[in-house]
């Protein structure tokens, strides 16, 4: 897994030694580590040496009359020791702290960023008969080592790039930002794109060119088109089914005794949620109570009414199970042009509002009307429901410097990609990286109003809900049970579910991706408790 890192060294000046100068910075232990979970055994302090000890090797090997050596070296991720071991082998001097003047004039352009740089390796024709005559296929392996190294050493070079352009964008430098993006794309020509950080840096590099050169191209996409990719993700890995069998889970349990059942779908997407609930409350004890399903959804783009139909699919299934059932379409653009009186919910109603990674979108300011967050929020809590299922993104994509956002969005789709390389599932996997790409294209080119991926973490959504007039209410282990039962549905032992605080999260090799928590309102008295306590704080 590639993980973004900046590393930095200032000249006895300091950073602020020149107005065209910048910074990459960052903590010698966390760049250290950075390279860790990335797979290499090398320091950010040793980088200099390893280009260094890299480009003499392969000088050494083009060079050498016994370089057909019979011995394979397997761990090019740990850098340093696996050339120093080869150049051993070459009876060739190991390079001292000395020899470290290397000029890395190609990148010379961003002012104290370190960055190891190679030269390209070297261009032998394949019909070249000196090759067949000094090389045979046993004496090329260590060649093929070498090329492995110097495509792994270009993926930390892009992750530097890649970090170096996002500050540039910020400072507003275009030419700079350009100048760095035609780099990266030369650099990703010696990297494998259909996977790892190549195929995650090639995402990054096409969403700045298009914030640099098209900022008025449209992410979003069709609403059909939205759905066709929600669909795929939603097969091709656990992440929205567990949003579905978790949220299912909670209301299940709020409902119980209840006569009256009315479900408030904030993203209705296909009605891919709602078969398995029906089911359940179809097996309750004592018998399915009345279920009433308000689905909200963008308007059909060819005029036709697709929610409806959702609904009367949904019906059939109901019908053939005994469950009394009836259903509403409302259709928005925006969760926020919703209102209350649209959603006919009535007095004697057991109320459950399901919102599947939709609140993000609504937090970004409105230069029109007051906070959206803030009035959906209201009229949720006026609705007085039994439970509130929230379900997000665990990433905090919402911050007001764009390097800070973009940062964290390097290291979370870093993620999300590498779980995704354990779906064998074809084409679905296909389709939904392109899902993530749009997501990627959101975060990174739009600004204001347009950018609606403003992903937050359970910890700002949990001091948001309780601003709000909203206690938490526990995730049983039911859900818990459910949620692990349903990661043996697919092969990969990366993935992982917690349960923290009452909530729950799943994750990617302990790194939470996205998180699961149920709300409900609390009584009038002590939300005004709860209040004078946040403004105390």
């Amino acid at each position: 897994m590639m993980t973004p890192f900046s590393s930095g060294v200032s000249n006895n000046d300091g950073c602020s030694s020149s107005s065209s100068s910048s910074c990459v910075t960052g903590k010698p232990s966390e760049i250290d580590g950075f390279l860790a979970g990335a797979g290499y055994k090398v320091k950010s302090s040793e980088l200099r040496q390893v280009a260094q000890r890299l480009e003499r090797l392969e000088n050494v090997m083009v060079n050498a009359p016994d370089v057909g050596s019979d011995v394979v070296h397997y761990n090019p991720s740990d850098l340093a020791s696996w050339v120093d071991s080869i150049l051993s082998e070459f009876n060739q001097p190991l390079p001292t702290p000395s020899d470290l003047s290397a000029d890395f004039s190609d990148l010379s352009y961003i002012t104290n960023t370190v960055v190891p740089v190679l030269p390209p390796p070297p261009q032998i024709s394949p019909m070249d008969d000196t090759w067949d005559n000094q090389f045979t296929p046993s004496q090329s392996q260590p060649l093929t080592t070498v090329v492995a190294a110097i495509e792994e050493d270009s993926g930390i070079r892009l992750v530097h790039l890649l970090m170096a352009c996002a500050e540039s964008v910020q400072r507003g430098d275009v030419s700079l930002a350009g100048s760095i993006i035609g780099e990266m794309k030369s650099l990703l020509t010696r990297v494998n794109t259909g996977s790892g950080i190549g195929k995650v840096a090639g995402y990054f590099i096409d969403a700045l060119s298009r914030r640099l050169y098209s900022p008025l191209a449209i992410c979003a996409g069709s609403a059909m088109e939205n759905e066709i990719l929600y669909h795929h993700f939603y097969e091709a890995c656990p992440y929205l089914k567990f949003a579905h069998f978790t949220a299912n889970q909670a209301i299940l349990e709020a409902f119980e005794g209840q006569d009256y059942v009315h479900v408030i779908d904030f993203n209705l997407m296909h009605g891919l949620q709602w078969p398995a609930l029906i089911q359940a409350l179809a097996l309750r004890p004592g018998g399915p109570p009345f279920l009433r399903l308000t689905g909200i959804g963008p308007p059909s783009p060819d005029g036709r009414d697709s929610l409806r139909e959702i609904g009367l699919r949904l019906a059939e299934l109901a019908w053939s199970v005994n469950v009394p059932f009836t259903f509403r379409g409302v259709a928005a653009s925006r969760l926020d042009d919703v209102k209350p009186w649209m959603l006919q919910v009535k007095p004697r109603e057991a109320v459950a509002v399901n919102s599947i990674m939709q609140l993000h979108r609504i937090l970004g300011p409105d230069p029109i009307r007051e906070s959206p967050i803030d009035t959906v929020l209201s009229w949720i809590r006026g609705l007085n429901p039994k439970i509130v299922t929230v379900i997000e993104q665990e990433a905090n994509h919402n911050q007001p410097e764009f390097l800070d956002r973009f940062t964290e969005a390097l290291y979370y789709y870093s993620t999300m990609f590498d779980s995704l390389e354990a779906c064998t599932l074809q084409p679905e996997k296909s389709v939904a990286e392109i899902y993530i790409q749009k997501e990627i294209c959101n975060v990174v080119c739009c600004e204001g109003s347009s950018r609606v991926e403003r992903h937050e973490p359970l910890i700002k959504w949990r001091e948001r809900l309780t601003t709000a007039g909203f206690s938490p209410l526990h995730l049983g282990s039911n859900a818990f049970k459910q949620a692990s039962m349903l990661l043996t549905l697919f092969s990969a032992e990366g993935y992982c579910v917690e349960e923290k605080e009452g909530c729950l999260t799943l994750g990617w090799h302990n790194r939470p991706l996205i998180s699961a928590s149920a709300w409900h309102v609390l009584p009038p008295s002590a939300t005004i408790e709860n209040s004078t306590t946040v403004s105390v704080l």
